[in-house]
């Protein structure tokens, strides 16, 4: 279904990805905690800009997960692929 890169599973049920299958896959969520662990330091005492922040990481995060899960983003009754 996806011409592009293929970094995430789809999950078995639901909807969403499921766990990284490629180095960038892994890359992209280490990156993802790290920058979370690091904003949680950082804005430790500024709730509300963590929370833009964390806001912001979130979206980024699943935007470039939908685009880059084999077969996309859809729901799934548990059927393999």
């Amino acid at each position: 279904m996806s011409d592009g890169p293929e970094w995430f599973a789809p999950k078995r049920y639901g909807y969403g990805s499921g766990p990284p299958i490629s180095w960038q896959g892994w890359a992209m969520t280490i990156g993802l905690v790290i920058l979370a662990a690091t904003a949680g330091v950082v804005f430790v005492n500024k709730p509300l800009v963590f929370v833009a922040i964390m806001i912001a990481l979130t979206v980024l995060f699943s935007t470039i997960a939908a685009k880059t899960t084999r077969g996309g983003w859809r729901w799934r009754w548990g059927e393999k692929d």
